[in-house]
């Protein structure tokens, strides 16, 4: 068997077992509101971010194969927590405020920014956040803060496209060369990026194995 063959089934097994462990149990644990109320067990997470009304909440439903896990709105702004997702006992999942807009009083965005400045920063269980980007307009201004925060914070962080079924292949290709090439020039920038729906299921099964990965390391 040569080499190339061998790889592919490590692929295979790796998507099939990040299958598997999302079919397992995933439940709200809780909203944290401050640093103070941040799970201290230790388990492994990966956090997701974006501007708001990217496709976060629908993005995590369709990675744990649920309608309503997360709560999806066409409100830009409704994530006002960092709220925590427990994923087989075994990690976390966490789904943190939108950035760029929210239909909230001035000091209340500046108390979400200020929860998720301090938790960037010290969080040692933190493996990677994917930083979701909608396939239709690529990153935008109202990214750069995040993005500057997270090479601040040395945080890992990785590109997720949403929803890319609206987009043209043509189109979608020149997102994410564009995105890569903006990513490039920054420190802690993943630099593979991936292209999902959670409408038609597109990229969840490698964004599952990525996970995976994560929480093994």
């Amino acid at each position: 068997m040569d080499d190339t063959a061998t790889l592919e089934q490590q692929v295979a097994a790796r998507l099939a077992e990040a299958e598997r462990l999302f079919r397992r149990p995933c439940t709200f644990l809780k909203g944290v509101v401050n640093v103070a109320g941040l799970p201290a067990d230790g388990l492994p997470e990966v956090a997701f971010a974006g501007r708001s009304n990217v496709g976060k909440s629908s993005l995590l439903n369709a990675l744990v194969g649920r309608k309503a896990l997360a709560r999806t709105s066409n409100t830009p702004g409704r994530t006002r927590e960092v709220n925590y997702f427990l994923l087989d006992e075994r990690a976390y999942l966490v789904d943190l405020p939108g950035h760029g807009y929210a239909r909230a009083a001035k000091e209340d965005i500046a108390g979400w920014n200020a929860l998720v400045r301090d938790y960037l920063r010290g969080r040692a269980s933190l493996r990677r956040v994917f930083l979701l980007v909608d396939a239709r307009h690529g990153l935008k201004d109202s990214d750069t803060p995040a993005l500057e925060l997270m090479d601040a914070s040395a945080v890992s962080y990785q590109a997720v496209l949403t929803k890319s079924d609206k987009v043209k292949a043509s189109e979608l290709e020149s997102v994410i060369e564009r995105t890569k090439k903006d990513l490039a020039k920054r420190p802690a920038a993943h630099p593979e990026i991936i292209a999902t729906s959670a409408r038609k299921g597109t990229g969840l099964a490698e964004l599952r194995a990525e996970i995976l990965t994560l929480m093994c390391d």
